[in-house]
């Protein structure tokens, strides 16, 4: 099982790394991009919540978030729970980009599937489910 689990690990790293180089969304750099899809998929999220799930550290978290704002993807708002606490939300600019990188590396993740036989293609979106459940643990 050792070589078949570093397999996938080599190949779904190599298949992510093709998905980023064709984004049209490449001028965020890869932690930008994670820490908009978690603002897209948790907002309003605080920035420790941020650093502990792309991960990175808090202060990468603050800088990256601060980049975002700057190019007018998320803003800071007050915490609903905590007033006292900021939460960061998307724009209308941001979830333009959510929308349209989230269609652009769905339109090349097929491409890819398409080299795949109908019988290998339908094993991958199974997997895809699996590996969404340990995804949603993390």
């Amino acid at each position: 099982m050792a070589q078949e689990t570093l397999q996938l690990l080599v190949s779904m790293h190599r298949i992510v790394r093709h998905l980023r180089r064709s984004r049209t969304t490449a001028v965020l750099h890869p932690t930008q991009f994670l820490a908009l899809m978690l603002v897209a998929d948790e907002q309003p999220i605080r920035i420790g919540e941020i650093a502990t799930r792309v991960p990175c550290s808090q202060p990468t978290a603050t800088t990256t978030v601060a980049s975002l704002e700057e190019a007018g993807l998320v803003r800071r708002e007050p915490d609903p729970v905590d007033g006292r606490a900021t939460a960061v939300v998307l724009t209308e600019a941001g979830a333009a980009t959510v929308e349209a990188s989230g269609r652009q590396a769905a339109a090349e993740l097929g491409n890819l599937l398409n080299r795949l036989n109908e019988e290998d293609q339908a094993l991958v979106l199974k997997a895809g489910e699996a590996l969404a459940r340990i995804a949603d643990d993390l």
